[in-house]
């Protein structure tokens, strides 16, 4: 099969509010569609492998830039709030053929538990939730906000952005190509490179915000009514052996899975075997319909 069958196609799509959002559709003939929500500061890129390998199979595939990353449009007076991208999630699930998979990473992760927790209906089939619970440990956000805001001052070149990602991340074996980093990065007037991230979303009272969003993530993983899947990173920082306890609390219809070797960042770590565990949490509830249908259960 041809690899670029593939290929997302970019479209924009207009939030509650009218921001605009840059969403890529990995069209495939399933009926079965899978919605990403990539962590802070990432982009829809971070998911490439694993919607393609999924299309592949059969899967719809929709990701998408959040508000302030990537290709998506800025909030005009730089104020960004934790509900502007919960409604973002909830209207794009809601503009799907029918009820998808959510796959939350981090940021993307915690926005689906309060979707789910507090819609109803939930919009959501099904949720995989990528190294993230909805309490955290505070050192390993610390040592991620802390790379974020290193460098101000952007810089000189690819060579000299690659090699501060590999100093950050330096269980991974190589460093990234100048393609790789191109959709990360934008060149300012003074010819440096700088994240592709809108700077206020770090300025202003986002971060902060979430520390006082927890009691409501509390909450609304303990409503959550749909299959769940969690991946965690066996390296991981941001998730400990006490957090994910405490979900399964929550949630105790929900299944774990530490994926060996992976950081924090599980799919840009362990990207075969995240998709391998996805794929086969969605084969699961493919068979779970079909046994309740072959019972008469609709």
């Amino acid at each position: 099969m041809r690899m670029d069958k593939f290929t997302g196609q970019m479209q924009h799509f207009a939030s509650p509010d009218g921001t605009q959002l840059a969403v890529e559709s990995h069209d495939a003939a399933g009926a079965l569609p899978l919605l990403f929500a990539h962590g802070f500061g990432q982009t829809r890129g971070a998911w490439g492998g694993t919607a393609n390998a999924l299309a592949r199979q059969g899967y719809p595939c929709v990701t998408y830039d959040a508000r302030g990353h990537g290709e998506s449009a800025h909030v005009a007076d730089g104020r960004y709030h934790m509900q502007q991208f919960a409604d973002d999630l909830l209207a794009l699930a809601s503009a799907q053929v029918q009820p998808p998979v959510l796959v939350g990473a981090s940021m993307g992760g915690l926005l689906g538990l309060v979707v789910a927790g507090e819609t109803r209906p939930s919009p959501f089939r099904a949720m995989v939730l990528v190294d993230i619970t909805p309490r955290w440990e505070t050192s390993g956000v610390e040592r991620i906000l802390a790379f974020m805001q290193a460098h101000p001052d952007g810089f000189a070149d690819y060579a000299d952005a690659a090699a501060q990602i590999a100093a950050y991340l330096p269980h991974r074996a190589g460093r990234k190509s100048e393609a790789q980093l191109q959709p990360l990065l934008r060149e300012g007037r003074d010819g440096r490179l700088r994240w592709h991230w809108d700077p206020a979303l770090l300025a202003g009272d986002l971060v902060r915000e979430s520390e006082r969003y927890q009691p409501r993530l509390l909450a609304a993983a303990a409503n959550v009514d749909v299959p769940v899947l969690l991946l965690s990173g066996e390296r991981s920082d941001v998730v400990s052996h006490a957090t994910v306890e405490e979900f399964l609390h929550l949630v105790p219809h929900a299944r774990h899975v530490q994926v060996a070797g992976a950081t924090h960042m599980v799919a840009g770590d362990a990207n075969d075997a995240f998709t391998r565990e996805i794929a086969g949490f969605i084969n699961t509830l493919k068979n779970d319909e079909g046994a309740r249908i072959g019972q008469g259960v609709g």
